[in-house]
C-alpha cells in the first residue's frame, strides 16, 4: 500500500508513517520544516523528504491514501492536487481507525490523565508479553515508538484526544475511533481557541460517549462531576462503569496502594495519579489481564515522559518537570507533590504558555491552582502573547486570576533564570510546570541546582 503524508514531520504524524513503515507500506511524505527528534528517526529509515517544502508533483494516481497533518493548512498545494486526482484523504484520527476496524478499540479520552492512563494499560500489557496495537501521546519508557500497528494484534489501544483531526476536518479526534472499550477520566475546560464555551466543550465528550459502539462499554471517574454527569446521561446502550481513588497512604515519601494482598509500593504519587491508576486497572481487566496481574505490573510504572518526572536528585533536594498547563492539571499535580513532602519546601513554578492560557478571560479559571505550593512563582513571554495574536496579559491580571498575595511573576527568561540560581534548594522541591522552556531554560543545567 502507497501512502503519503502532507506533513509527515508532526509529533503524530511521524510516528504513524514509521509504525506503516514497519507495516511494511511504501510511506512518503513532505513538509516545509522538520524538528528533532521526528528528523533524525525520519531520516533513519529513510522517510526524511529531500528537500524542505510542498510538490504537487509527489501526488500521484498510484497512492492508495493520502494522510493529512493538522500543521498543513487547507490550500495545501499537494492537498489541492490529491482532492483534483479524488484521492482518499484522511485524517491522522480517521487513518488509525482504518487500520483497527477489525480490532477490538479502546479509547481512553478526557481533559486530563489520558497519556498516563495509556501508559499505564501499555506497560502492564508489555510486563505480561501481550502483544497490542497502539498510539499514544508521549515516549514511553520501554517502547521504541509511539504507534504501533501490526495484522495480528486483537486489540488497539488509542490515547483519545479532543483537539481537530484536520484542517479540512474540524471534528474532534475522539469522535471518529467508534470505540468498543473506552474510559473517560475528566473534564476540565481547555482548547478555548476551538471551544470557546465550557457547554461546547462538554458537547464534544457527549458526543464521545454516544459514538461507543452499541455494546461495548465505558469506564468513568465517578468523582469528576461533569463526567458523571455526561456518561450516566447518554441513552446509548452501553455498559458503564465507575471508578475512584483507591485507598493509599504515603509514609516517609513513599506511596503504598491498598490491595487485597495488603500494601503496595508503588513509584507514582497524587491522588491524581492514583485515580488514574484505578482506570487503568478497569480497562486491563476487560483486555483480559486479573487483579493480581495488574498489581505486580504496576508496581513498577515509573510514569509517562513530561508527567511528573524526576529530572534530579539528591538526599535534600528533587526537582521534578511536569506537562501541566491547564488550571485543573496545575493545581492536582501541585497537590501531589506537597503531599509527597510534605516536610519540604514546594517551590512550583508554572509558564503561562498555552492559547489559553495566556487568554485574560481563561486566566480566571487558574484561582487556587497554586495554592498547595510554599512558593509559587509564574512565569509567561510577553512575545508568545504577540505571536498568538492575543491582547496584552499584565502583571496585576495574573495577580488577580490566582488570588495569591506572595504569587512571584518574571516575564523576562534570564530573570526568572537568576531567580532559581539564586535560591538554596536544600530541604526543597522543584516543580517545573509548562508545555514550554520557560524562554530557553537548559533543564540540564537546571539539574545542577541539586547537590
Amino acid at each position: 500500500m502507497n501512502v503519503h503524508f502532507i506533513a509527515i514531520g508532526g509529533a503524530a504524524m511521524h510516528n504513524l508513517a514509521l509504525a506503516l513503515h514497519n507495516k511494511g507500506y511504501r510511506v512518503t511524505g513532505s513538509d516545509d520544516t522538520i524538528f528533532e527528534p521526528s528528523k533524525s528517526r525520519l531520516e533513519a529509515k529513510g522517510l526524511l523528504p529531500d528537500t524542505f517544502g510542498w510538490f504537487p508533483e509527489k501526488i500521484t494516481k498510484e497512492l492508495d491514501a493520502v494522510v493529512l497533518g493538522m500543521h498543513a493548512k487547507a490550500d495545501n498545494l499537494e492537498l489541492l492536487k490529491a482532492q483534483e486526482l479524488g484521492l482518499k484523504v484522511y485524517s491522522y484520527p480517521e487513518f488509525l481507525y482504518e487500520q483497527s476496524k477489525n480490532k477490538t478499540r479502546v479509547v481512553i479520552a478526557g481533559s486530563h490523565g489520558k497519556t498516563t492512563i495509556t501508559s499505564m494499560i501499555l506497560h502492564v500489557m508489555q510486563y505480561h508479553d501481550r502483544d497490542v496495537d497502539y498510539m499514544v501521546g508521549a515516549q514511553l519508557e520501554g517502547f521504541d515508538v509511539m504507534v504501533k500497528l501490526t495484522e495480528d494484534a486483537d486489540f488497539m489501544v488509542l490515547e483519545g484526544d479532543e483537539y481537530l483531526s484536520s484542517p479540512i476536518d474540524r471534528r474532534p479526534k475522539i469522535h471518529l475511533y467508534k470505540p468498543n472499550i473506552a474510559l473517560l477520566s475528566g473534564i476540565a475546560w481547555d482548547h478555548i481557541n476551538v471551544f470557546p464555551t465550557f457547554e461546547n466543550y462538554i458537547e464534544q465528550f457527549k458526543i464521545f460517549v454516544d459514538s461507543i459502539v452499541s455494546g461495548g462499554s465505558i469506564n468513568y471517574n465517578e468523582e469528576d462531576p461533569e463526567v458523571k454527569h455526561v456518561v450516566e446521561a447518554s441513552d446509548n446502550t452501553i455498559r458503564k462503569i465507575p471508578y475512584h481513588t483507591p485507598e493509599y497512604t504515603v509514609e516517609n515519601g513513599q506511596t503504598l496502594l491498598a490491595t487485597p494482598e495488603g500494601d503496595l509500593p508503588i513509584e507514582i504519587f497524587g491522588k491524581h495519579n492514583l485515580n488514574n491508576l484505578a482506570g487503568a486497572k478497569w480497562i486491563c481487566q476487560h483486555m483480559g489481564v486479573d487483579e493480581d496481574d495488574f498489581y505486580e505490573a504496576i508496581a513498577t510504572f515509573k510514569g509517562a515522559s513530561k508527567r511528573l518526572e524526576k529530572i534530579a536528585e539528591s538526599k535534600t533536594s528533587v526537582v521534578f518537570k511536569d506537562f501541566a498547563h491547564s488550571p485543573s492539571k496545575v493545581q492536582a499535580t501541585t497537590q501531589a507533590v506537597k503531599e509527597q513532602y510534605q516536610n519540604r519546601t514546594l517551590v512550583a513554578c508554572l509558564e503561562l504558555h498555552t492559547y489559553s492560557s495566556l487568554n485574560a478571560e481563561f486566566l480566571k479559571e487558574y484561582k487556587g491552582a497554586l495554592d498547595a505550593a510554599d512558593m509559587a512563582v509564574v512565569f509567561y513571554s510577553p512575545h508568545a502573547v504577540e505571536i498568538k495574536k492575543l491582547e496584552e496579559v499584565t502583571h496585576e491580571q495574573i495577580a488577580e486570576a490566582f488570588q495569591r498575595d506572595d504569587l512571584i511573576i518574571y516575564t523576562n527568561p534570564e530573570d526568572f533564570k537568576n531567580f532559581l540560581f539564586s535560591q538554596n534548594f536544600s530541604d526543597k522541591v522543584l516543580l517545573l510546570m509548562s508545555s514550554g522552556n520557560y524562554g530557553g531554560l537548559d533543564f540540564e543545567v537546571v539539574k545542577r541546582l541539586i547537590k
